[in-house]
């Protein structure tokens, strides 16, 4: 009874002392947040027929499918043109502001609302990739995304600094730009709600996390003891960690569902089926790469079952790193081959960033390294040195593992 005890306590200890895989959740942030910036901009000369008021699919066919399927989206709050810009430009600044960092907690709510309000304004616009990115916006409100490679991991450190050296009374009380953003999404809030354009559910969601924002002010600024900011970054670490094993059992559905139902299909048994998307003119925007890849039996028959079998098998491979982080890396490397060969560059791209929630730990540092080594090695600090001077690379601090001042979480 003792060690089950232990066992017991030291698990509760392992999800509640820190939010997991910080390095991941970034690389989720930052790869999400890049596939729909990305989307929207290449996709911005066509906005108006993909969701603007005078696309094929009209304002009041949309207007009927959400009172059918209640999908959230602020789109249908008007058929204006200028409420159309409005909210396609919020989507755009939501997901630049989130890619680096920048009030993640608050930016991760409005890349939600975003993504939610385009997509479900015209449900034919999209692909398997649309849908993994409409789910993961939802799952990243509920994670500590912002715990490295962020400004909001900056400004905690410097703001730690500043605390420790007793030029700041208490940590998040200097947070002035934290509070007005707060204060503004609060009075659009309440404008929504008076006009009565959320559904009760809706109300509730957005109006807690409203509060969470003001209760983490709060305690950072008035606390006298450590004990509220303990009970509170407990609660945020259960729900972080919990939200990233959603993400994972997410991504592990996807492809098990994949994988299964390619199983059932005779083009799939038979080792043809890479061979017919390949002739379809919508997939091949490289006609001459596409016929020499379907020019070869065998690598269409290599491909075909290569795909089945490592879409089955991963999810079983997660017991051994070794084997999981191969299949990875073939997973990884199919989808950028899909992003060129059959033109379909998000999806790809979304599939990426879902795969990096399983990429180790060790691995993400180093890339790190590597990504903030790289503006010095392009473009080096000085042309001239002293004689017998040697360079020096610029210093790559490690990233601080809590954003959590004031309203940055």
């Amino acid at each position: 009874m003792n060690r089950i005890a232990v066992s017991i306590s030291r698990g509760i200890a392992r999800v509640t002392d820190a939010a997991l895989g910080p390095y991941q959740t970034a690389v989720i942030r930052i790869g999400f947040a890049a596939t729909w910036l990305l989307f929207l901009l290449r996709e911005f000369p066509h906005r108006q027929e993909m969701y603007g008021p005078d696309g094929p699919w009209k304002w009041d066919l949309a207007q009927r499918l959400v009172a059918d399927n209640h999908a959230f989206t602020i789109l249908m709050w008007s058929d204006s043109q200028v409420w159309f810009e409005t909210v396609y430009t919020l989507a755009v600044l939501s997901a630049l502001l989130l890619l680096v960092g920048w009030r993640t907690r608050t930016m991760s709510v409005l890349f939600m609302i975003g993504v939610l309000s385009l997509q479900n304004r015209s449900i034919f616009m999209g692909d398997g990739g649309d849908n993994v990115i409409h789910l993961m916006a939802i799952y990243l409100v509920f994670t500590r995304c912002g715990q490295v490679w962020s400004l909001d991991a900056r400004r905690a450190r410097l703001a730690r600094e500043a605390h420790a050296g007793g030029d700041l009374p208490r940590v998040g009380a200097q947070d002035r730009v934290g509070l007005a953003l707060w204060a503004t999404l609060g009075l659009l809030l309440a404008a929504a709600t008076g006009a009565g354009r959320l559904s009760p559910g809706w109300l509730a969601i957005f109006w807690g996390l409203w509060a969470v924002q003001a209760l983490w002010w709060a305690v950072g600024r008035l606390a006298r003891t450590a004990e509220p900011r303990i009970l509170l970054d407990v609660i945020a670490n259960a729900v972080h960690n919990a939200a990233l094993l959603v993400i994972m059992a997410e991504a592990c559905l996807i492809y098990a569902t994949a994988g299964w139902y390619k199983i059932q299909g005779s083009r799939w048994q038979d080792g043809t089926a890479v061979y017919y998307p390949l002739h379809l003119d919508y997939f091949s925007p490289w006609p001459a790469l596409s016929d020499l890849l379907a020019s070869h039996g065998t690598i269409v028959m290599l491909v075909t079952y290569g795909t089945v079998a490592v879409q089955v098998a991963f999810p079983f491979t997660l017991i051994n790193r070794r084997v999981k982080n191969v299949l990875l890396a073939a997973m990884m490397t199919e989808h950028a081959v899909i992003a060129v060969v059959l033109g379909l560059p998000f999806f790809s791209l979304a599939m990426i960033a879902a795969d990096a929630v399983f990429l180790p730990t060790s691995f993400l540092r180093r890339l790190g390294g590597w990504a903030a080594r790289a503006p010095g090695r392009l473009f080096p600090p000085g042309a001239r040195k002293l004689p017998g001077q040697r360079a020096q690379g610029p210093r790559t601090p490690e990233p601080a593992e809590d954003p959590h001042v004031g309203f940055t979480a």
